[in-house]
């Protein structure tokens, strides 16, 4: 029978390891996935406001790392693309694999830039956010991949091997692929638009006609990440506990709303973490897992 931990926590962010730290400091299973460890902290300028430290995003990062390591705190590398509910518990998908716990914190933070006009609305209807779930539902068909970075590279060298044509849409330079079908656009992509489903891409240049949009990024937006969660905007609508509309799902930091403050994704990360663990202790007790 396949592992169920008590509590995943997603995202590699300031709150998600302050959940993973406390959810390790109260003995519980947990296992603490995310696409990059620390997030954007690493890169920041200068960290002001955290109580105790002083000093660039590489230091109060080796300050964060050198406390994982001595208490046992570890993130398992994995770009989450979807998280449902199975009735006892969560099953949380990543690049194939399946993770499953009976609570979730999520802790994705959110993009400062935001999306691109019609995402939210055709997510489910031509845009993607993950290329080894739906990539074969675009055989012989044309496509556009909006790359948020390079390390996506090969997700869009994978959907040549599907598609009929990949216009790719790149935010960095230089970019190359092997596959004969792949083509760099022009152009900055401005929205997805269609009637029914995802027809074109909108870009400053013009207009790419494409069944489907794949927008290959480290932060998928909540909605599109968990079916049924309640938002607002571009942030979940959570309790002062880190409660959602989702039994057994919590949600900690950026993505819970502004101020996006390193201290603040700490303190809701510790928070979202009790919620988390009083909650498994609590449908345990009840026998619902």
């Amino acid at each position: 029978m396949e592992k169920i931990y008590d509590t995943a926590v997603v995202g590699g962010g300031i709150a998600g390891y302050s959940a993973a730290l406390t959810l390790k400091s109260l003995k519980s299973d947990c296992i603490w996935l995310g696409a990059e460890g620390f997030g954007k902290a690493l890169r920041a300028e200068y960290v002001r406001n955290y109580p105790a430290f002083s000093g660039n995003g590489a230091e109060f990062c080796k300050a964060l790392s050198a406390q994982a390591e001595q208490e046992g705190v570890s993130l398992t590398p994995a770009r989450v693309d979807g998280i449902f509910s199975a009735g006892d518990f969560f099953v949380i998908t990543h690049g194939g694999a399946e993770t499953r716990a009976r609570a979730v914190v999520l802790a994705t933070g959110v993009e400062i830039s935001g999306g691109i006009a019609g995402e939210r609305e055709f997510t489910g209807r031509g845009v993607s956010y993950c290329a080894v779930c739906d990539g074969a539902l675009y055989r012989g068909k044309k496509i556009c991949v909006l790359l948020g970075s390079e390390e996506f590279a090969e997700e869009a060298e994978y959907l040549a091997g599907f598609a009929l044509e990949v216009t790719v849409f790149c935010s960095y330079r230089n970019p190359k692929f092997r596959a004969g079908n792949i083509k760099i656009g022009e152009g900055k992509p401005l929205a997805v638009e269609g009637n029914a489903r995802v027809e074109r891409l909108i870009t400053d240049k013009g207009a790419v006609p494409a069944d489907g949009v794949f927008l290959l990024k480290n932060s998928v937006p909540p909605s599109a990440l968990v079916g049924g969660l309640e938002t607002e905007g571009a942030h979940v609508k959570t309790a002062k506990d880190g409660s959602t509309n989702l039994a057994g799902l919590f949600c900690a930091g950026d993505v819970t709303g502004k101020p996006y403050q390193y201290a603040i994704a700490a303190g809701e990360g510790c928070a979202a973490a009790y919620s988390a663990h009083a909650y498994v202790l609590r449908v345990k007790k009840e026998g619902k897992a």
